[in-house]
């Protein structure tokens, strides 16, 4: 689909989902839209399945510009309760399904919900959440396999995911308007809620597909999970070209390929870490009896992408985004080279800055400002944090925390990150948050939670503590406290107990040089977790 074709799909005033339901349906009918655990929709039936979602959530209280709260799997629920939020213009607010309890608190108090959707194994997690300081009301509980029991919680009215409700109208909402609420990690305080309106939904389909070069006989499979937007990408992808997008449940290494064969995929998605691990499997016949042609693959090391390909045939395209902004830069199959982030698409603008967000030239390192031409591409700011919005967005460009080089033929490349965040394993941690958790251990006098860098090419946590006199916990210890009010992803792998932290005239904890000292011979390791805590 290219730039002109989408345009006339949706004129500016109608890039809302309800808008892009209708036309699906109208522009594909029958052809198959979207497998998720064992259903088959059709993009004729898409709508009216959001309409009757939309008629429950209507029926539960939900009004045009409430939250609910999404906290489960790759599962038809969460797709459905996503899509009628958006026809009803109530906003929907995905939770990593890894949060524990006082991260979920921290999610529904922040976004103000309403209504929380959870899967039944995820409800002792809300025992150690204080619900009262929420707006919750009502909770549907999603049922499966390995269900929980039942947890005490007075005062909300929980109940299972009900049947759909009569079919109504879509709500009039406008490009403008919030579709969804994605939390972001805090790189010096709480996570931030971004505000992504319907339009900036629209323009991820779009540049995806423009990237990728998605056909309407494509089979587009993703293992990435539903609360980040990456997956939910995919089905803009669908809705917008008439493909077919397939959820599977969860990535895994050993059985990646023989799912991309049973689904036929033509078109996948991975994340940087990713790539290495598969590389790591033995080699065998699945990877190359499939029939992907293409696939996405940003933060993937250039020679791990170049192993990819010649083992597996599939050539993995480079990429930038980011919950606030969009699709914004990428290679090409025809790119004459790799190593970077790509070259900016058309409708956007990049500049390499220096503090006072002067442009740099070429060759020079700088934090990556960028901005949109079509109005609201960009998600509108963070909900209830006026002074993080104007921090971050601030000159009218949005300020992306990253340090990168703008080279002689205009391609980007990414050389660190200038804001105090952490990814692994995918995904965005908060060392401020990590931090808070070990503070509160009763031995921890002071922490500081950096980045080093693993086998993986990405990062790993490290945690360097200085302990109050006369305690002495063991590392284990400190790893179970984290583990236990921490999602698995963000417990530290590395402990350090120290003397002294390196500091400025003031104070402040200088992380730069603790990232440069990397994992020094005294600290401990934990050791490997058998599989990711499930609830």
């Amino acid at each position: 689909m290219t730039r002109t074709e989408a345009d006339a799909l949706l004129p500016v005033a109608q890039r809302t989902l309800p808008q892009m339901l209708r036309r699906q349906a109208e522009r594909f009918g029958d052809a198959p839209a979207v497998r998720i655990g064992g259903q088959h929709w059709r993009h004729a039936e898409v709508p009216h399945r959001a309409a009757a979602r939309a008629g429950a959530l209507q029926a539960a209280g939900i009004a045009r510009g409430d939250r609910v709260a999404l906290l489960a799997g790759n599962r038809p629920e969460f797709l459905e309760a996503f899509l009628g939020c958006g026809w009803v213009g109530a906003v929907a607010v995905p939770v990593n399904t890894a949060s524990m309890g006082p991260q979920i608190e921290y999610f529904l108090a922040n976004s103000q919900a309403k209504l929380l959707v959870i899967e039944a194994q995820y409800l002792p997690r809300l025992a150690t959440a204080d619900l009262a300081r929420t707006s919750l009301k009502r909770i549907w509980v999603l049922q499966g396999e390995g269900d929980a029991a039942a947890v005490d919680l007075p005062g909300l009215t929980v109940e299972a995911w009900p049947a759909p409700g009569e079919e109504v109208a879509a709500a009039e909402t406008g490009p403008a308007d919030t579709l969804a609420i994605l939390y972001t990690s805090g790189t010096t305080g709480p996570s931030k809620g971004v505000l992504c309106p319907h339009a900036q939904y629209y323009w991820w389909g779009v540049n995806s597909l423009r990237v990728l070069g998605v056909r309407a006989d494509d089979v587009l499979c993703t293992t990435l999970p539903l609360f980040h937007i990456n997956a939910l990408n995919t089905f803009a992808q669908a809705c917008l070209s008439g493909a077919e997008v397939v959820f599977e449940g969860r990535f895994s290494a050993s059985g990646f390929w023989p799912a991309m064969q049973a689904c036929g995929a033509t078109v996948v998605y991975l994340l940087g870490a990713m790539v290495p691990i598969l590389l790591a499997q033995p080699e065998g016949e699945a990877e190359r009896q499939h029939r992907v042609r293409i696939g996405l693959g940003p933060g993937v090391p250039g020679a791990a992408g170049e192993a990819f390909a010649a083992r597996t045939g599939v050539r993995l395209l480079e990429g930038y985004g980011s919950t606030e902004t969009n699709f914004v830069i990428a290679t090409a199959p025809d790119s004459p080279r790799g190593g970077v982030m790509g070259w900016v698409l058309p409708g956007f603008e990049a500049r390499v800055a220096d503090e006072h967000d002067a442009e740099l030239p070429d060759g020079q390192a700088g934090e990556l400002l960028l901005r949109a031409h079509e109005p609201h591409a960009f998600a509108s700011g963070y909900f209830n944090m006026p002074d993080k919005t104007v921090e971050a967005w601030r000159n009218l460009w949005f300020h992306t925390g990253d340090r990168v080089v703008r080279e002689a033929d205009g391609a980007l490349r990414f050389v660190d990150r200038i804001k105090d965040a952490i990814r692994r394993r995918g995904e965005n941690i908060s060392s401020f948050e990590v931090e808070q958790v070990l503070q509160s251990h009763p031995a921890v006098a002071t922490v500081a939670v950096y980045p080093v860098r693993s086998e993986l090419a990405e990062d790993e946590v490290m945690a360097a503590l200085i302990l109050r006199e006369g305690q002495a916990p063991a590392p284990q210890e400190l790893a179970d406290w984290c583990e236990a009010r921490l999602p698995y992803f963000a417990v530290p792998r590395w402990f350090d107990i120290v003397e002294d932290l390196p500091r400025t005239e003031n104070g402040k904890v200088q992380k730069y040089r603790l990232r440069e000292r990397g994992v020094t011979p005294s600290a401990w390791e934990r050791p490997p977790q058998p599989r990711a805590r499930r609830a």
